[in-house]
C-alpha cells in the first residue's frame, strides 16, 4: 500500500487540497487534487486524478450546518476508499502568517496552534481559516502528524531595514513590520530556477507571483531581499480584488470623511478593487483581456503600470537585474500581460521573444538570445513545496513506525 501526503490549503469559504504518493525513493507524486467549496452555504466535495478523470463530486445536504470536522470527515472518508485507511502518513498546511518566530516549517502541536492563533491580528482574513483545519485533523486524527508551511517564512531573510516601517519603534516592538507573502510560491520557483537555469539563479532575479493575488519578489542567489507585499497580503502590486499599495492618507479620508467603518474600508480595499475595482467588470484577467471596454483596458493598463513601478524598486535594491520570471495564474497563462511587462523592462536590458512567448509551454524561458535580463515562464506549486516540508519533517518519525 502506498503512503500518502495530504496537502491542505485553505480559505475563507473553500479548501484545496491534493494528495501525494511517497515512493521508496522518498520522491513524491501527486496522485489527485480537489477542493471543498462553498463552506458555511452548500459544501461540495469534489477531486479529480491527474488525468483530470473525476473521482468524487459530493453536494451536503443541510450543508451550512456542517463543521470543518464534518466535512474533512468525508475528506477522509473519500480518502480511505480510494487509497486505504492506513496509507495517509502526514497532513501539510499553508498557513499564511507566521511572524517573527516561526521561519521554518514545523510539526505542530497545541501549543503551536496557540501560538498561531495569537497571529490572528496580523492576518484577520487568513490565519483563522488556516488554522481550522488543523484543529479538525487533531480532533479527528490525534496521532496523525500535521505540519505548517508559512508564507511569510521565505522572507525571513529581509535585511532589517528592508522589513522596518518609519514609524516609532514602538510599533515595531508589536510585530508591525514587513514581512513578505507568497513565500511558498517563491521558494518553489527559486528551486526550479537552480535546475533550469544554475547560472541565473545565482544572480539577480525578480519573480512575478501574477494571480488573483499578485506580488513581486528581488532574489539574490535564490534568497529574498526584498518584496512587494509587506504587513499583509494588501500592499503592493494591484491584485484581482485588492488594491495594492495606496496613500495612508486615503484611508484616513474614508474614516474620517465618508464616516466609514473599520469594516467597510477592509471590504472595499480587499473584495471590491483592483482588477475589479477598476474595471467595473470582473477580477478576472481573462474576461479583460477579452473586453473591448475602455474601462477594461484601464485595469489592465494600470496592472501592468503597478508591476512596473515595483519592478523598478525592486531592480534598485538588487543592484541591477539578470532575471526576471514569471509565474502563478496570470504570469502562466497571460502572453499579453507578459509582453507588456517586458516591453517595459528594455531599460534594464530585457528584450521579448514574440515567438516564444506566444507559444510559450511552461518551463520556458521567452527572451532573445541577446537580452541581457533572462526571461522565464516557469509554473509555481505551492502544493508541492507544502508536500516536499512535510516529508522532510516527519520522514524520520514515519520511517521509524513503518
Amino acid at each position: 500500500m502506498p503512503r500518502t501526503i495530504l496537502v491542505i490549503n485553505a480559505g475563507s469559504s473553500s479548501t484545496k487540497f491534493a494528495l501525494y504518493s511517497l515512493a521508496s525513493e522518498r520522491r513524491l507524486t501527486r496522485v489527485l487534487y480537489g477542493e471543498i467549496e462553498s463552506i458555511g452555504t452548500a459544501p461540495r466535495l469534489w477531486a479529480k486524478g491527474v488525468d483530470g478523470s473525476t473521482l468524487v463530486d459530493r453536494e451536503f445536504v443541510q450543508g451550512a450546518s456542517l463543521t470543518h470536522e464534518d466535512l474533512f470527515t468525508a475528506l477522509l472518508e473519500f480518502l480511505a476508499a480510494e487509497h486505504g485507511e492506513e496509507s495517509l502518513v502526514a497532513v501539510g498546511h499553508r498557513v499564511v502568517h507566521g511572524g517573527r518566530r516561526f521561519l521554518q516549517p514545523v510539526v505542530v502541536n497545541l501549543q503551536i496552534v496557540s501560538e498561531l492563533e495569537k497571529l490572528t491580528p496580523l492576518a484577520p482574513l487568513h490565519e483563522p481559516h488556516n488554522l481550522a483545519p488543523i484543529r479538525a485533523f487533531s480532533a479527528l486524527r490525534p496521532n496523525l502528524p500535521q505540519v505548517a508551511c508559512f508564507d511569510t517564512a521565505f522572507h525571513r531573510t529581509l535585511s532589517d531595514t528592508a522589513a522596518r516601517f518609519a514609524l516609532p519603534r514602538e510599533f515595531e516592538a508589536e510585530g508591525i513590520r514587513r514581512y513578505g507573502f507568497h513565500g511558498l510560491s517563491y521558494e518553489w520557483i527559486s528551486r526550479r530556477l537552480r535546475t533550469l537555469d544554475p547560472e541565473l539563479a545565482e544572480g539577480r532575479v525578480i519573480v512575478a507571483h501574477l494571480g488573483n493575488g499578485a506580488s513581486l519578489c528581488a532574489m539574490r542567489a535564490g534568497q529574498s531581499l526584498d518584496t512587494s507585499m509587506g504587513f499583509t497580503a494588501l500592499d503592493g502590486l494591484m491584485m484581482g480584488t485588492r488594491c495594492g499599495s495606496i496613500d495612508p492618507g486615503v484611508i484616513l479620508y474614508l474614516l474620517q470623511q465618508r464616516k466609514m467603518s473599520p469594516n467597510e474600508v477592509s471590504d472595499l480595499l480587499y473584495h471590491r478593487s483592483g482588477l475589479l475595482g477598476v474595471s467595473g467588470i470582473s477580477s478576472d484577467m481573462r474576461t479583460l483581456l477579452a473586453s473591448n471596454d475602455p474601462n477594461a483596458q484601464a485595469a489592465i493598463e494600470l496592472f501592468v503600470f503597478r508591476i512596473l513601478r515595483e519592478a523598478g524598486a525592486l531592480a534598485g535594491t538588487l543592484g541591477g537585474l539578470d532575471g526576471f520570471v514569471f509565474t502563478a495564474g496570470i504570469g502562466e497563462h497571460a502572453a499579453p500581460i507578459r509582453a507588456r511587462v517586458a516591453a517595459g523592462l528594455r531599460w534594464l536590458g530585457a528584450r521579448l521573444d514574440e515567438a516564444l512567448n506566444n507559444a510559450a509551454s511552461p518551463p520556458a524561458r521567452i527572451s532573445t538570445a541577446d537580452s541581457r535580463v533572462a526571461l522565464w515562464v516557469i509554473p509555481t506549486d505551492e502544493e508541492a513545496m507544502i508536500a516536499e516540508h512535510t516529508l522532510a519533517l516527519i520522514g524520520g518519525r514515519e520511517s521509524a513506525g513503518s
